[in-house]
């Protein structure tokens, strides 16, 4: 059974003192089968750990070079994420990808860091408006996962997560319907199937992304294949994250 993972990507937002007053104002009651995860900047990760190592909340990071050391500078590897205690990783914001370039090949190289360093990525995919109105969705995200997934066993493959996040939907207030994300999620799990088996597909987990908040997660996540959410603004108030979470 594929355990619900709510989890929080901060994005470049809040410096060391406002990430204190977010986890000091944080108080949730642990639930059963609901992951929670936060994915703060850097500069966080320390605090962040300090508050909530001896919770049942992980914390993970939004981005990791795929070299383990070296003259790269200014670049973060995957082991030094994992001597700080992340957990997960994000691989392939859709804002990395367009703002700054990052192919999918270069994206799977993330991927296969991290899992060699015992996290887990999560692998986002997601078409554009364009993409979207020329009927161009599933070539996209195939792409994406299958290009991801190439170089992966099918043990490594179960181990991931990945997130649809319809680029068109970050940060608009404007959401796919709990519908067409189900769709999308189907497709993914079908493709990731073809790829690498039934088990690693049933094992999988996949969240939607894409102005999620507590009036909607309730929806999304009543769909078959869709196994929890990838929050980005609602994740910075803290009352807001509870309400999501105590709903999911």
């Amino acid at each position: 059974m594929r355990k619900t993972l709510i989890a929080g990507n901060w994005k470049m937002n809040l410096i060391v003192t406002e990430a204190e007053k977010f986890f000091k104002a944080f108080k949730i009651q642990k639930k059963e089968g609901t992951e929670l995860l936060f994915c703060p900047p850097f500069t966080d990760i320390p605090i962040a750990r300090f508050f909530l190592d001896r919770s049942s909340i992980r914390w993970g990071a939004q981005n990791v070079y795929p070299e383990e050391k070296g003259a790269f500078t200014g670049e973060i590897s995957a082991p030094m994420l994992k001597d700080l205690g992340c957990s997960y990783v994000i691989c392939g914001h859709s804002e990395r990808r367009q703002i700054l370039g990052e192919s999918d090949e270069f994206v799977a190289r993330k991927v296969k860091a991290v899992l060699e360093n015992d996290m887990i990525p999560i692998l986002c995919v997601g078409e554009t408006e364009e993409e979207r109105k020329e009927g161009q969705t599933e070539e996209r995200i195939g792409s994406e996962i299958r290009t991801a997934l190439f170089a992966l066993s099918k043990e490594e493959t179960a181990k991931m997560v990945i997130a649809y996040e319809p680029i068109w939907a970050i940060g608009s207030g404007q959401a796919a319907t709990p519908k067409d994300a189900e769709e999308i999620a189907s497709f993914i799990r079908k493709t990731v199937k073809e790829a690498a088996g039934k088990k690693a597909a049933d094992e999988v987990r996949i969240l939607y992304g894409g102005s999620v908040n507590g009036d909607n997660i309730s929806y999304f996540l009543k769909q078959k294949n869709i196994d929890g959410a990838l929050i980005g603004g609602a994740s910075l108030k803290p009352d807001t994250m509870i309400d999501i979470y105590n709903k999911a």
